[in-house]
């Protein structure tokens, strides 16, 4: 009898070994293939630009004619930015690309608004993808006042997996800005602040929902929720923004409680800002 036992604990042992090692390998496959399609689809934008960069600016010179030479223009004929021209020509869907030097960030951002979480668990292409695709949250939009993109966050640092590294005040003033462009224009957001929340009940009061923010069109709503992003933030960055600034939020999972979440606040940079020289 006791013998029966073993050997059944021994086979029950050997399949729960077999399912998991199978279960592990599944997930390293798609790991592996959802890096392998986000890491072609940066490889595009980042050649587009890289061949945007080599164009020759305006000329200095009038040539035979008497006409100025006009300088390259940075759209496609269908009037959007040329590296992001392509990828919308494959899914419109495509609402920009979202970057931050010296970080693995560096993705397609989707846009759905009928069906918001569309790209949850879906790739670019629309396969089903274990980290889905950065999109931008209900209520909000490209051109809104207050844009707020969501992403999972991936054990192996894809989409936000790495987004919590802002934690530390140390690596926001190493990584201070952030990068979103629209398809039409080419965005830079400075960081303000960064700090952990959750999602609460509908019963609860005196908290911060920054998550169901969107319309801050009118200053006094705008000013309470700076106040309230600076009130949670887990650090100053210095960074000031005034009424009528673009606001971007960044937000993923936390797991620091139940339902947790870990949201970067940035205010977007003024082109002529002079901090953007040398």
């Amino acid at each position: 009898m006791r013998e029966k036992v073993r050997r059944l604990a021994l086979a029950a042992f050997v399949a729960v070994f077999v399912v998991s090692g199978f279960l592990l390998a599944r997930d390293l496959l798609r790991s592996r293939r959802e890096r392998a399609t986000n890491q072609s689809l940066a490889q595009q934008v980042h050649e587009a630009r890289d061949a945007m960069k080599l164009l020759p600016g305006p000329s200095v010179s009038v040539p035979v004619g008497g006409e100025q030479e006009e300088p390259p223009s940075p759209y496609a004929e269908s009037g959007l930015l040329r590296q992001y021209d392509p990828l919308w020509q494959e899914n419109n869907d495509l609402a920009g690309w979202l970057w931050i030097d010296g970080t693995q960030i560096d993705y397609p951002v989707m846009y759905t608004p009928g069906q918001t979480e569309k790209y949850l668990r879906r790739d670019f292409y629309g396969d089903w993808a274990l980290g889905g695709c950065l999109f931008i949250g209900e209520g909000s939009g490209p051109d809104a006042a207050h844009v707020i993109v969501f992403g999972h966050h991936m054990k192996d640092g894809a989409m936000f997996g790495d987004l919590d590294k802002y934690q530390s005040e140390d690596y926001a003033r190493e990584h201070p800005v952030i990068h979103l462009d629209t398809l039409t224009e080419e965005r830079e957001y400075e960081v303000i602040g960064a700090f952990r929340s959750r999602v609460y009940e509908v019963d609860e009061k005196g908290v911060f929902r920054y998550y169901q923010y969107s319309d801050l069109s009118v200053e006094e709503s705008f000013d309470k929720y700076l106040s309230q992003v600076r009130a949670a933030s887990l650090y100053d960055t210095g960074v000031e923004a005034a009424f009528g600034d673009r606001i971007l939020v960044l937000s993923t999972c936390s797991y620091h409680t139940e339902n947790g979440r870990f949201a970067v606040v940035a205010r977007q940079r003024a082109v002529q800002d002079p901090s953007r020289e040398g």
